[in-house]
């Protein structure tokens, strides 16, 4: 799906030959062949996962060890492919290498590349560090469920929010912590300062994991008032995102304002629109909000 926000050049969108067809099919949703890239693609990257997570059993990893890794190297390369596509087919190879999205199709490959033909790797770090960065796999699917771009949207314009809220909370637990550590002492195992900001994080997010417990009268007087702001707390950052996502929501932006073309891969139409305004072919129907999608590059 294309961004409705930026123009074919800022996209990276190719003129035409093969390098159009395969950016038509890798990022764009709107046709059926793109449609079954994506839907193929988020199945591999869910299955390449599961692979890894089942490698990290000891039992399963002793019997099957071997299966495995002939499995990951199928989705290493397999993705190594994709993302080799994705640089060839865009005019601004560079600009998505960049990207977020970019980064995280190349953290999807390249720890198994790394221990091939880096032998030294597994020497100076355990095998399991570059199995867990696999694991960045699953953050591919963000390119792909159009929820997580209304979800990042809602984020950003809340940030400002966030932030004074998180600033306001960093204050109540160095004071509340500070507070603490007079009150209580190293005697009861509010060593310093920021042993007893740890304990004030905890309390505050009805976490209490038990490991510093205050002793006296007074300190257990502050812990349940620091409990009952807990409370209250919790409850504020999921309010404001929940209401910008509200917000976004009922702004009436539609889910694709930009469709394209199945036969002569025009881009712009609007969402209300049957035809092609440049060969008149009939539009496939608009995408629904959970369809799947695909990001561009910036």
């Amino acid at each position: 799906m294309a961004d409705p926000s930026g123009s074919e050049s800022e996209l990276g969108r190719p003129l035409g030959g093969w390098r159009l067809r395969v950016y038509t099919v890798i990022f764009e949703s709107d046709t059926r062949a793109g449609r079954l890239f994506d839907l193929v693609l988020v199945w591999l990257i869910l299955t390449s996962v599961a692979v890894v997570m089942l490698d990290s059993f000891e039992a399963l990893h002793a019997r099957w060890g071997g299966p495995l890794m002939v499995l990951e190297w199928v989705f290493t390369v397999i993705f190594t492919v994709e993302y080799i596509a994705r640089l060839a087919c865009v005019r601004r190879p560079s600009r998505y290498a960049s990207s977020a999205l970019g980064v995280i199709d190349l953290v999807a490959v390249l720890p198994t590349w790394a221990a091939l033909f880096v032998p030294g790797l597994h020497a100076l770090i355990d095998v399991r560090l570059l199995r867990l960065l696999r694991l960045f796999r699953i953050l591919k699917l963000a390119a792909y469920v159009e929820e997580f771009a209304a979800l990042g949207a809602a984020l950003m314009a809340s940030r400002r929010k966030i932030l004074v809220f998180l600033s306001f909370v960093l204050a109540v637990v160095i004071v509340m912590g500070s507070v603490m550590y007079v009150v209580e002492g190293p005697a009861n195992g509010f060593t310093n300062i920021p042993v007893s900001v740890y304990w004030a994080i905890s309390t505050m997010t009805t976490v209490g994991f038990g490991d510093i417990t205050p002793k006296t009268g007074l300190g257990r007087f502050i812990t349940s008032f620091m409990m009952l702001i807990g409370w209250g707390t919790l409850a504020v950052p999921t309010g404001i995102v929940s209401a910008e996502f509200t917000a976004l929501r009922l702004g009436g932006r539609p889910v694709s304002a930009r469709r394209n073309c199945p036969v002569c891969l025009s881009e712009g139409h609007e969402a209300v629109a049957r035809f092609c305004r440049n060969c008149g072919c009939e539009l496939p129907p608009q995408a629904r909000p959970g369809a799947t999608n695909t990001t561009q590059p910036p």
